[in-house]
């Protein structure tokens, strides 16, 4: 035997279409644009690093765990602690994107990573650098 049953309730539907994600006014100002992903990445490499000197986490592979990516993604993030401090300034404070891609990408990056002279890291990051 079957019963009918009815469930009343308030449902609201917005107008707005699927991709229009227009977000609500902030009384606070906020600069235009987006901060870019090399400098996301950066931040995040630094913060990693620190999570490993300080024991919360054992090492790389437990971060790549935690973080749900592989140990070679997480390699590639962390290579960007190998670039000279002040490239790593640089990277940090990059100006934001206002539209399109980014103009520095990781994979510009990571050929400067594996080259062990900071004076060399700072002549290859000045001819790529906007």
């Amino acid at each position: 035997m079957t019963s009918a049953f009815t469930i009343e309730c308030r449902v609201h539907f917005n107008n707005r279409g699927r991709g229009s994600r227009k977000r609500p006014p902030s009384d606070r100002g906020s600069e235009a644009g987006r901060v870019p992903r090399v400098s996301r990445l950066m931040a995040l490499a630094m913060r990693l690093e620190e999570l490993i000197r300080s024991g919360e986490v054992t090492g790389y592979a437990e971060l790549a765990r935690l973080g749900h990516i592989t140990p070679a993604r997480l390699s590639q993030i962390m290579s960007l602690l190998c670039l000279a401090p002040d490239l790593q300034e640089d990277i940090l404070f990059l100006p934001r994107t206002l539209k399109g891609r980014d103009p520095i990408q990781l994979r510009h990056l990571l050929p400067i990573t594996v080259i062990p002279a900071w004076r060399k890291q700072k002549i290859r990051w000045k001819a790529l650098a906007p």
